[in-house]
């Protein structure tokens, strides 16, 4: 991972440097998992099933984030450099820019509508970061 990109997102206040701490490593983790495998319950809402991946991907993507010993307020910012903190494909991130776009149209907008479609990708895509997250070497626990 290059962390060139990243120095200059903290340059221009983007991101925050911050030593990695392995129990919040190992909550984000965990709780993205949960709610990925609860995403994927067809008996809830689209709606429901939309807000636990997207909820996910993002945990799985600060995990990454703070793995990395860095910080960020700004969800679409920690979704932007996954390509630089975990092996994914740069699809990825398109995939939840999209994903952000829908997510703040419902929250800020009141627009509920889900497609299924974008729903299924962003599954897939919590999936993929849940595989380029456990291949990442956990922080040191604290002493």
């Amino acid at each position: 991972m290059s962390s060139q990109e990243l120095d200059n997102l903290v340059r221009i206040g983007k991101l925050k440097r911050e030593a990695p701490a392995r129990a919040e490593f190992d909550g984000l983790v965990d709780s993205a998992k949960k709610r990925l495998a609860d995403s994927r319950n067809e008996g809830l809402s689209p709606e429901s099933r939309f807000d636990l991946a997207y909820n996910a991907a993002h945990a799985f993507a600060l995990a990454a984030l703070r793995q990395n010993g860095y910080r960020s307020e700004d969800r679409y910012i920690v979704f932007q450099a996954l390509v630089h903190t975990v092996e994914i494909e740069p699809v990825v991130s398109r995939v939840l820019a999209r994903c952000h776009n829908e997510r703040n149209l419902a929250e800020y907008q009141g627009r509920t509508e889900v497609d299924e479609r974008l729903l299924s990708e962003l599954i897939d895509c919590a999936t993929k970061l849940e595989t380029a997250v456990a291949r990442l070497t956990p922080p040191p626990a604290a002493k």
